[in-house]
């Protein structure tokens, strides 16, 4: 049997509300825009690239914001050790490279990162800093990681908008 993404419904984005709910609505709303682009397509249409000489695929995606997730809750904000699923010191931009990718378990593990963000951030005051990993050793603080977020996936869903486009004609709203 042929794998194909899950419907979704997508709660619609915050319209009121205090900064918290705002933050955690407006990222939400997006990570299941990400998801929504992806909807009804097989594992096959998900590793398909946008248009050359771009490798770029909404799989590839799935498994950069999975990662992406990981990196600024899990292991910059809440210091936790963190497997990354896809990075490698020999190949960092792995997460795109879907050619063995297996989409069902890639989903999975996109859910999983989201679940143990959510669970990092929870009860956590939106001002509280912690220092980048890495050389630069800047200071962020959560509410940041919140903006930054909710860029991240605003711009990768205009990126999947098009791919999806490309491979069944399935537009935005």
């Amino acid at each position: 049997m042929t794998w194909i993404a899950p419907e979704i419904d997508r709660t619609p984005e915050p319209y009121v509300g205090d900064e918290r709910t705002m933050l955690e609505g407006w990222l939400d709303y997006h990570r299941q825009t990400l998801l929504l682009k992806c909807a009804g397509l097989t594992a096959e249409q998900l590793r398909t690239a946008s248009v050359a000489p771009s490798g770029l695929t909404l799989l590839g995606l799935v498994r950069h914001l999975a990662e992406v997730e990981a990196w600024w809750f899990r292991e910059n904000f809440a210091g936790e050790p963190v497997d990354y699923p896809y990075y490698t010191e020999d190949d960092p931009d792995a997460d795109l490279d879907v050619s063995t990718a297996d989409a069902e378990a890639d989903f999975a593990t996109y859910h999983r990162q989201v679940a143990l963000a959510r669970a990092a951030a929870v009860g956590r005051s939106l001002d509280e800093t912690f220092r980048e990993v890495g050389p630069k050793q800047r200071t962020f603080n959560l509410r940041w990681v919140y903006v930054h977020m909710i860029e991240e996936y605003a711009r990768h869903n205009g990126h999947a908008d098009l791919i999806r486009e490309r491979i069944d004609g399935v537009v935005g709203e």
